[in-house]
């Protein structure tokens, strides 16, 4: 049982590190749409399209209250949600099942 526990332990990590860094893309792609950059640089084409498949399912949901998109901060707190309460659940879990009980 130790095993299934130090791989639910390395996925919650795993998990960590891609929620920390999709929290990042989203902050980036908020902050640049503030300064208007020129779209065909190249870092700003891979922070958008890392971050455009995060956003579009809120975006078309959520619509622009006084012209503000909500969309960014709305997928900040889910992303926030998930790495405090899923990754935190799936340790625990990991650290009974190495303990053993």
């Amino acid at each position: 049982m130790y095993i299934l526990g130090y791989f639910l332990q390395a996925l919650a990590a795993v998990i960590d590190v891609v929620l920390t860094m999709a929290m990042i893309v989203v902050i980036a792609r908020a902050v640049l749409s503030w300064v208007s950059p020129d779209p065909y640089n190249p870092v700003v084409r891979i922070i958008n399209q890392f971050s455009e498949p995060l956003l579009f399912p809120v975006r078309k949901r959520v619509p622009y209250i006084s012209g503000i998109d909500l969309s960014p901060l709305i997928v900040l707190l889910i992303i926030m949600f998930l790495n405090n309460f899923l990754v935190p659940t799936l340790q625990r879990i990991a650290f009974q099942m190495i303990q053993g009980g």
